[in-house]
């Protein structure tokens, strides 16, 4: 398995229109809280709530989404996110020309954003599954992860820098042109894609709002993963207001500097999922995805530590490398692994509980390491997410359980 290997025409139209769409969202990395600081002088309180409420309302208004999704054709369905977002989007500079922009709208955008972001993951990984060859997803999947990082390292800097010369709603209008970008590249795709067949009741009963919860519950692997993912993903984003918050202020980084030291150790995530294909080649999928998994665990701790100056900048540059490659290697393997035992029928479902779950997580894991930082300063509550994350290797399955075939998984559950 190598990076280099062609996965025909219509992947090529997939992975430009997830490009064009990722560097976008680069682009309008922190647009959000600085419109809502310089514009309409929000304080820090509601910076944060403008932060967790885009995740946790878009989780909650996403749970129905997948199993509506899971019946119809999935690129119109992506096509239909992508102009939502872009709609939502432009509707900021549109508002803020005319003197109207509020704080109730950005916070009713990140919403929509949030949601739309989670129905076109969960049916990008459907699609995924049913265009390229199952030995191809760990190639597609380190692509797209590849990608990510690469739009994380070129896509802040350059936001910031036309920020700087052009004013805040720049990198707003231009993720929302990537979005349309984007649903353009997906037309482009071409090709006919069959309705899924669906058994049983024609409506959405209230029992299917679980069902992809109840799959990976009741799945010996996909448990212990979803529940590691969750908590690992959590206490690292919970941490990124606070660093912003110990770096910036009583560290007295320059905001260059600040930047700096999180975009460029990104390249790290570029060659994780570079390696991925070849070490599971040689190492298997489990194997990789469980060390990958421990490693990733035991850096984030080091950044209770940072000092001021040159030092503490290397500091937090070699625990954000560390972890960033570990993250770009662990997380295609494990998206490739979700998707091999998953059934075709409830892919969406289940991508939808895991976005959910992941998203509900980090709003309330934020809101509670901002109370923690309240009470016992920044560099603490760090601190205390590092020493948890060192445990998060113990929800991690220790062997390989023998995967079902997937008629046999599909019966078992019907």
């Amino acid at each position: 398995m190598t990076g280099r290997r062609a996965l025909g025409r219509q992947f090529g139209w997939l992975w430009a229109a997830f490009v064009v769409s990722s560097y976008g969202t680069g682009l309008r990395f922190g647009a959000f809280p600085m419109i809502a600081v310089l514009v309409l002088h929000s304080g820090p309180t509601q910076v944060a709530a403008l932060a967790a409420a885009g995740r946790a309302v878009g989780a909650l208004v996403a749970v129905p989404l997948g199993p509506w999704v899971e019946f119809r054709r999935k690129r119109p369905v992506m096509v239909a996110m992508d102009l939502i977002r872009c709609a939502a989007l432009l509707s900021v500079p549109a508002a803020f020309a005319l003197g109207r922009l509020s704080f109730a709208q950005l916070l009713v955008v990140s919403v929509a954003v949030a949601t739309a972001d989670i129905a076109f993951r969960a049916a990008s990984g459907a699609y995924l599954k049913g265009l390229v060859p199952p030995e191809d997803l760990l190639v597609a999947n380190g692509r797209f992860e590849s990608t990510t990082w690469t739009a994380t390292v070129v896509g802040p800097p350059l936001g910031g820098a036309a920020i700087g010369m052009f004013g805040p709603m720049t990198t707003v209008v231009a993720d929302a042109v990537s979005y349309l970008l984007s649903a353009l590249g997906l037309r482009a795709i071409g090709g006919t894609e069959p309705r899924p067949a669906r058994a049983g009741a024609a409506r959405l009963r209230a029992g299917e709002l679980l069902e992809g919860w109840r799959y990976v519950l009741a799945h010996a692997t996909l448990r212990p993963l979803f529940f590691n993912a969750i908590v690992v993903n959590g206490l690292i984003m919970a941490t990124e207001p606070l660093l912003a918050v110990l770096l910036l202020g009583p560290l007295r980084f320059a905001p260059w500097q600040y930047g700096l030291a999180f975009a460029a150790p990104c390249v790290g995530g570029l060659i994780g999922s570079r390696l991925a294909p070849r070490l599971v080649a040689r190492f298997g999928q489990h194997k990789v995805m469980f060390s990958a998994g421990v490693l990733r665990a035991c850096w984030p701790v080091g950044l209770a530590f940072v000092r001021p100056g040159v030092p503490g900048l290397v500091l937090i540059m070699v625990v954000q490398f560390g972890l960033v490659t570990c993250c770009g290697l662990f997380n295609p393997v494990l998206a490739t692994y979700r998707l091999d035992h998953t059934p075709s029928d409830r892919v969406v479902r289940t991508l939808t509980a895991w976005s959910v779950s992941s998203s509900a997580a980090i709003a309330a894991m934020t809101a509670v390491w901002g109370l923690l930082a309240a009470l016992t300063g920044p560099r603490t509550a760090i601190a205390v997410a590092g020493v948890l994350l060192l445990a998060t290797p113990l929800l991690l399955p220790r062997r390989e359980h023998a995967p079902l075939d997937t008629r046999e998984q599909a019966a078992s559950l019907t």
